[in-house]
């Protein structure tokens, strides 16, 4: 028997995962996947981990992370609508990232120091007459 038959319906979770357009190039998948930001049935997963259709596979993308169930397999990249066929993501999974999503967009914006350099002539006139001000 051959690698391929004893394979059959399933496949590398590296591949999968550029075919399923989660990540831009496979390398990048498998890099993924060996800093263990990829399990699959709750287990941590090397890039040679085989896959098949009803597998469970977590995918952390940066502060967001899907849970998604293996539907179908390909080892070609096709368009995104071809590529959204291949898994179905939980409601649990989509709720929690919409709600981080939500927190993200209320959260308020990251403290940014003006910087204006010297102070001009009004500035320093301004400090002068808080310092007379104080002194007085």
């Amino acid at each position: 028997m051959s690698q391929d038959e004893t394979n059959f319906g399933r496949l590398r979770i590296d591949k999968w995962l550029w075919a399923a357009r989660f990540f831009k190039t496979r390398s990048l998948s498998a890099d993924a996947i060996r800093g263990g930001k990829i399990t699959v049935n709750g287990e941590a997963a090397k890039p040679a981990r085989m896959i098949q259709a009803g597998d469970q596979v977590r995918v952390r993308l940066g502060a967001y992370t899907h849970v998604v169930i293996v539907r179908a397999l390909s080892e070609r990249r096709g368009p995104a609508p071809e590529a959204a066929k291949l898994y179905e993501e939980t409601a649990d999974s989509r709720a929690a990232r919409e709600h981080l999503a939500e927190q993200h967009r209320l959260a308020p914006p990251v403290f940014v120091r003006e910087e204006k350099g010297r102070p001009t002539k009004r500035d320093r006139r301004e400090l002068d007459r808080l310092r007379d001000e104080r002194g007085s």
